[in-house]
């Protein structure tokens, strides 16, 4: 088998209108389409991620916590691209969003950092 790309990246979250605006109007995703499944009880909501990627957004009633911190095994985090990573920075603080000191990957001397979604999944911000 050989796949071609990463297709979307789902995420659970617990507080679907506190995500929805968090990845929507603080991350800049674009809304492709919103489903209530009521049989669920449960939101899915299909973002695009600089017009070609997909994140899906789930809500799930009583999903257990699931903790990043320490790390383990399993999914580490979910990185964006961004083209100026001192103004997703800034942006990212206006909203009152904590975010770590820049660090530079050693391997290709790109700058980066780290912050949380409104459930503590660690996102990293990748400067192009």
């Amino acid at each position: 088998m050989k796949v071609n790309k990463i297709h979307h990246v789902a995420i659970i979250c617990s507080d679907y209108e506190k995500s929805k605006n968090f990845y929507v109007n603080i991350l800049g995703c674009d809304i492709e389409k919103e489903t209530y499944r009521s049989e669920r009880k449960s939101y899915k909501l299909d973002l695009i991620v600089g017009g070609e990627y997909q994140l899906e957004l789930f809500s799930f009633p009583d999903s257990p916590h699931r903790p990043s911190y320490p790390e383990a095994r399993g999914l580490r985090h979910l990185a964006f691209e961004v083209e100026d990573i001192n103004q997703a920075i800034e942006d990212l603080e206006k909203e009152n969003i904590p975010v770590e000191p820049i660090r530079v990957d050693e391997l290709t001397g790109k700058r980066f950092t780290f912050f949380c979604d409104p459930d503590d999944l660690p996102l990293e911000i990748y400067e192009k």
